[in-house]
C-alpha cells in the first residue's frame, strides 16, 4: 500500500502493467484506466441503466451456482454485494465514474460494475480490496458472459422500466386533454388553415383531437416496446455463446423475470440481437414521433393563448413564474416553452441514435454507450416533461368564452355555410362585402334578406357546423 498526502493507495496490475488505484474505491485498474483515457463529457451513466447490469450480474451469479460451476460461497458474495449496492446506491453511485464517450461497446462500464461488486463482495468475506485471486471481476462476477450480451440486455431492461413509467404519463395527459375537451364541449370558436380563419370548431374538439393522436402515438411506443423483451444474454462475444454454459441463458433470463417483474424471454436469434440495435432504433422513433406531436400541440397552446391584449387569448394558461426580468406582470407560457426543449432534445436524441445504429459492423455494434445515454434520456426528460406540462398547465387552463364567441360569430370563414345555399362565387362575395362593411357574414345575410333573422340564427348555429 502507498499513501500520497493523507490518501492510501493499492498496487494493481494488469496486461499493461501496474497503475495506483485510490484504496477507498471499489473499482479497479480497468476503470481507473478507462477514466485516465476519457475526460470527455462528465456525462455518467444513468443509474437506471448501471442499476441493470447489476441485477444481471445478480442473477448470473446465482444461475453459475445453479450450474455448479462456481463455488457457492462466491456467488453468495458476489449476490449479497449487488444487492448491498442497490439498496444504498446512492453510498456507491461515486464508484461508478466512466464517462458517456468511451471506448466502444461499454466495456469500461461493463468492468466497472465488475469490479466493484468484485470488491464490495471481497469485503463482505473479510478480504481486502483488489485482492482478486479470492474473487476475480472477469472469472466469477463476470462468468459465462460478455460486455456484447451484458450491455444490450442492460439497456433493454432499463429502457423497459423507463418506458413503463413514461406511458403511465402519456396516459395522464391524455386524460388531461379528454378532461379539458369534456369541459370546452360548447365553446365554439373559430377554426384555422394557413394561420387564416376557417370553418368554426369548437375547444373541446381541439382538445379532443391532442388525446386522440396521443392514444395513436401510446400504441406505437408500446408495440416498440414489447420488442424490447428479446434478450442476448448467453450469447456472449457474438452471439453464439462461446465460453458460457448449457442452460446459463435460460437460467439468466428466469431470475431477471424475477428480479425485474418484467416479460423477459431469450432471443430467437442472439448473433442478431448482438448484431442490430435497431429494437433501440424502433423506439426511439416512436418517442420522436411523440415529440414532434407534442410540440405542435405546445406550439398551438402558445398561438391560442398568446396576449393578454394582443394576441388570440382563446385560452388562459396558469402563471407559473413571473416571465420578465425587465416587464411587470408579464406571464409566459412557461411550461408549453419547456415542453417544446424537451421535445427538441428528443428528436436530437433520435438522430444520434439512428447514425450509432447504422454504424455498426460485421458481428458487433460498439456504438451502444451513446445509444443507451441517448435512448434513456429521451425516455426520462419525456416521462418528466409531460408530467409537469399536465399538472402544472393542462390542468390549470381555463376558456376565455367572451373572447372564443365573438371569434365565432365574426369569423368570415363562417359564409362558408352559405356555399349550399348561394354557390361558392356568391358567397365569396357576400363575404367579401361583410369585410368591407365590417359586420358579420350573418349580419348582412340577414341585411340583404338571404335569410330572415330566424332563418339565419337557425343556419348559422353550432348545429350547422357539425360542432
Amino acid at each position: 500500500m502507498n499513501k500520497k498526502r493523507g490518501v492510501s493507495f493499492r498496487i494493481e496490475k494488469d496486461i499493461l502493467g501496474k497503475v495506483k488505484i485510490p484504496n477507498s474505491s471499489y473499482y479497479g485498474i480497468f476503470t481507473q484506466r478507462a477514466k485516465e483515457n476519457f475526460p470527455i463529457s462528465n456525462l455518467k451513466i444513468e443509474p437506471e441503466m448501471n442499476k441493470s447490469i447489476i441485477e444481471i450480474k445478480i442473477v448470473a451469479a446465482r444461475a453459475n451456482a445453479e450450474l455448479r460451476i462456481l463455488d457457492k460461497k462466491i456467488a453468495f458474495a458476489i449476490i449479497k454485494a449487488g444487492e448491498k449496492i442497490l439498496k444504498n446506491y446512492s453510498d456507491y453511485e461515486e464508484q461508478f465514474i466512466l464517462d458517456v464517450f468511451q471506448a466502444g461497446a461499454g466495456t469500461p462500464w461493463h468492468m466497472n460494475v465488475n469490479e466493484a461488486m468484485a470488491n464490495v463482495a471481497l469485503e463482505l468475506s473479510g478480504k481486502k480490496k483488489g485482492i482478486y485471486k479470492f474473487i476475480d471481476p472477469h472469472d466469477q462476477v463476470n462468468k459465462g458472459q460478455s460486455t456484447n450480451d451484458v450491455i444490450p440486455t442492460a439497456i433493454r431492461i432499463a429502457s423497459l422500466k423507463l418506458v413503463n413509467k413514461l406511458i403511465v404519463e402519456i396516459k395522464e395527459l391524455i386524460k388531461g386533454f379528454k378532461t379539458k375537451g369534456k369541459e370546452f364541449r360548447n365553446f365554439a370558436k373559430a377554426g384555422r388553415t394557413h394561420l387564416q380563419d376557417a370553418v368554426p370548431i369548437t375547444l373541446g374538439m381541439e382538445f379532443n383531437a391532442w388525446a386522440s393522436d396521443l392514444e395513436k402515438r401510446l400504441k406505437t411506443i408500446s408495440n416498440a416496446r414489447n420488442n424490447l423483451c428479446q434478450l442476448n444474454i448467453g450469447g456472449t462475444a457474438i452471439g453464439t455463446g462461446f465460453n458460457t454454459y448449457p442452460r446459463f441463458a435460460k437460467l439468466t433470463i428466469k431470475y431477471l423475470r424475477k428480479i425485474t417483474h418484467l416479460p423477459l424471454v431469450s432471443a430467437r436469434n442472439k448473433i442478431e440481437e448482438t448484431q442490430f440495435m435497431s429494437d433501440f432504433l424502433d423506439l426511439s422513433e416512436s418517442l420522436r414521433t411523440l415529440a414532434t406531436d407534442l410540440n405542435k400541440i405546445a406550439n398551438d397552446m402558445r398561438l391560442i393563448s398568446s396576449g393578454p391584449m394582443t394576441g388570440l387569448r382563446e385560452i388562459t394558461l396558469p402563471k407559473v413564474e413571473s416571465g420578465s426580468s425587465i416587464m411587470p406582470y408579464k406571464f409566459n407560457p412557461s411550461m408549453a416553452e419547456m415542453l417544446n426543449m424537451v421535445c427538441f432534445q428528443v428528436m436530437g436524441n433520435d438522430e444520434t441514435i439512428q447514425q450509432a445504429t447504422e454504424a455498426g459492423q460485421l458481428e458487433l455494434n460498439v456504438f451502444t454507450p451513446i445509444i443507451a445515454h441517448n435512448l434513456l434520456q429521451s425516455i426520462k426528460i419525456l416521462t418528466n416533461g409531460i408530467r409537469e406540462f399536465n399538472n402544472r398547465c393542462v390542468k390549470g387552463i381555463k376558456a376565455n368564452k367572451k373572447v372564443l364567441q365573438d371569434y365565432f360569430e365574426k369569423t368570415p370563414a363562417a359564409g362558408t355555410i352559405l356555399n349550399k345555399l348561394i354557390g361558392y362565387e356568391r358567397t365569396a362575395e357576400v363575404i367579401k362585402e361583410a369585410m368591407q362593411k365590417n359586420k358579420s357574414v350573418k349580419e348582412l345575410v340577414i341585411e340583404k334578406n338571404i335569410l330572415s333573422k330566424k332563418e339565419a340564427d337557425k343556419f348559422f348555429s353550432r348545429k350547422s357546423f357539425r360542432i
